[in-house]
């Protein structure tokens, strides 16, 4: 692999505009950003999302003057997007790079701190003289799609209008702080003053699941961390989590893993 056709620059500039007109860009955009203009189309509220853009795109970040940086631009070859290890993902078609809508995922709460970890280190690397830093690059950057093409992420077509995708996007950030209490959909949709079905065709819509598969997924990556690197009693985790008694936990997480909650934290 050669990695010189691999290049990642900070956002900290009042206004960032496109450097490499060959490779493609993935514009991760943190906070403390005004908009980014697209072919002369700016488009604001776009902290918290990953841009997707071809090399026929022209395009600016227009960022306030914070000290600190907003992001990060990744620029990739067609010989990185094409490695076997990265061919293989479904990234590879939601770049959508031929046609002519504008690939954006709004990031899950949570999550941007997990892929601004990832550039940091490809960022390191690239300027480091490490053995095999070649293939470790590459394995973040595998990691990196990985977090974009997965649920935990919310895909749309960057619009002006995209109220579908709001709402979505504030249900997950509802089931990540309520999570512990509610375990219904339509405890979530009250707070969203919507109504099960609105919330659940949003849902369908913008992430091809349900409604409920968000809670459970959540569910799921909270005990599996606490069974995991917590000493608590799997009693303790079933009611820190909201179920009314262990036996219901078990039944739900081996319902959903295929195992017990016991078999996970001794295997």
């Amino acid at each position: 692999m050669d990695i010189s056709s691999i290049n990642i620059s900070q956002i900290i500039s009042s206004i960032t505009s496109k450097e490499d007109t060959e490779s493609f860009a993935v514009c991760w955009i943190k906070d403390e950003v005004n908009g980014i203009e697209i072919d002369r189309v700016l488009y604001r509220n776009v902290s918290n999302s990953i841009f997707f853009l071809n090399p026929n795109h022209q395009w600016k970040i227009y960022r306030n003057g914070s000290a600190t940086s907003s992001g990060y631009i990744l620029y990739l070859g067609n010989e990185i997007l094409n490695n076997p290890m990265l061919s293989n993902l479904h990234i590879n078609k939601v770049r959508l790079f031929n046609t002519e809508e504008i690939p954006v995922f709004k990031l899950s709460p949570g999550i941007e701190k997990r892929t601004q970890s990832i550039l940091e280190m490809i960022d390191e690397l690239l300027g480091s003289q490490l053995n095999h830093k070649d293939d470790a690059i590459l394995s973040l950057l595998n990691a990196f799609f990985v977090y974009c093409d997965g649920q935990c992420n919310i895909r749309s077509i960057v619009s002006n209008n995209n109220s579908k995708t709001n709402v979505v996007y504030e249900y997950k950030k509802l089931v990540d702080k309520h999570v512990f209490e509610y375990h219904e959909v339509a405890d979530y949709a009250n707070l969203l003053h919507i109504t099960p079905k609105y919330l659940n065709e949003c849902v369908k819509e913008v992430l091809c699941v349900s409604s409920k598969s968000i809670i459970v997924e959540q569910l799921l990556i909270r005990s599996r961390h606490a069974l995991k690197f917590s000493n608590k009693t799997i009693k303790e985790i079933s009611f820190e989590l909201g179920f009314s008694s262990p036996d219901y936990f078990s039944y739900f997480f081996k319902t959903h893993t295929g195992i017990t909650p016991s078999t996970l934290r001794n295997g």
